[in-house]
């Protein structure tokens, strides 16, 4: 049985194309299979392709540490967890899988060589697909694409797919992904004081990100300095990341180290009552923004904001060239001005 979407989402946008076609879709897969951020970015698409088919059953195929994000996902019906099979055998057993769910319609967001092969893999009698691979039925074949942000990009490729013909997609323009599903009050685990952050208001620092882009990365002993000053103002102060980020939160002392210990939906119930939250240019930032944090982004040139910066009611972008020319006063002077915003 389908889960009933909010008072806020459960009205369906207008249409091109019209209401009796899209009724008739009863099986819908959306594929999405990583990275965090990008996972984060896609629940705004899922919301509207939700909007655009209120009856139908809605499947994601993805990966493993995204599964119990997308199961608590009030848009979404099923999850299937295989989305990358390793090897042709495994491949071919998934493409079979889904020739024998009948889906009617599929909305590739992942949009790269792998889901494109599935496509191919169920010729000639694909269902319906949104997505880039060679003889879709709804391509998007924008030539900016892959010049857009994430969240315009996937609205203009629902427009494409003729479910959403208002979608906004000039820079900026399109409303960031909705996380508040996270905020269960019947679950304690995810309350602030089960990380110890009962009382004071506290805010969230992410000094990680992916290993192989130290140069994204803001150096830790700013991080530590920046986590001293923020305590001085009266704030509690938590590093949070994945376990393998533990080694920066023992070299940040004033801040609790919660590294490892949150899955997302916990981080986003974090980020949603966090006074503050600074990160650099990394999945678990894309989080606390959506969750509606306060958030400062840290980028280098080695990234560009227009095109991957994390999305939230209230997000401020602050880059140098390189982040070690980035000082612990412009952080601060940059948190300060958002909380006043905010």
């Amino acid at each position: 049985m389908r889960k009933r979407a909010s008072k806020e989402t459960s009205e369906p946008f207008p249409v091109h194309e019209n209401r009796e076609r899209l009724r008739r879709v009863k099986r819908v897969l959306v594929i999405k299979l990583g990275a965090l951020g990008d996972v984060v970015i896609a629940l705004a698409a899922i919301e509207r392709i939700r909007q655009a088919h209120p009856e139908a059953e809605i499947t994601v195929l993805t990966t493993p540490p995204f599964a119990a994000l997308f199961a608590a996902c009030p848009w979404v019906d099923r999850v299937e967890a295989d989305g990358r099979p390793k090897g042709l055998a495994a491949f071919l057993k998934l493409a079979e899988r889904l020739r024998r769910a009948r889906y009617d319609r599929v909305y590739d967001l992942q949009t790269s060589d792998r889901s494109a092969a599935l496509h191919w893999a169920l010729l000639p009698f694909a269902p319906e697909w949104s997505g880039i691979a060679p003889f879709a039925s709804h391509p998007h074949r924008n030539p900016r694409r892959d010049f857009m942000h994430a969240l315009e990009q996937k609205a203009d490729q629902l427009k494409s797919a003729g479910v959403w013909p208002d979608a906004p997609t000039e820079p900026g323009a399109a409303p960031p992904p909705n996380l508040a599903f996270a905020l269960d009050p019947a679950r304690p685990e995810r309350r602030p004081e089960a990380f110890g952050l009962s009382g004071a208001p506290y805010a969230l620092l992410v000094p990680g990100g992916s290993a192989h882009r130290p140069e994204k990365r803001w150096p830790v002993e700013r991080w530590a300095e920046l986590a001293a000053r923020l305590s001085a103002q009266g704030l509690a102060t938590a590093v949070v990341g994945g376990p393998q980020e533990g080694e920066l939160a023992r070299a940040i002392p004033r801040a609790l180290d919660l590294t490892g210990r949150t899955d997302l939906l916990q981080l986003a119930s974090l980020g949603a009552r966090a006074a503050l939250a600074v990160g650099n240019d990394t999945g678990p930032t894309h989080v606390l923004a959506a969750a509606g944090a306060p958030t400062l982004v840290l980028f280098s040139r080695f990234s560009d904001p227009a095109l991957s910066a994390p999305r939230g009611p209230r997000v401020e972008v602050l880059r140098r060239d390189q982040l070690a020319e980035l000082s612990v006063e412009s952080v601060f002077a940059a948190l300060e001005s958002l909380q006043r915003s905010a």
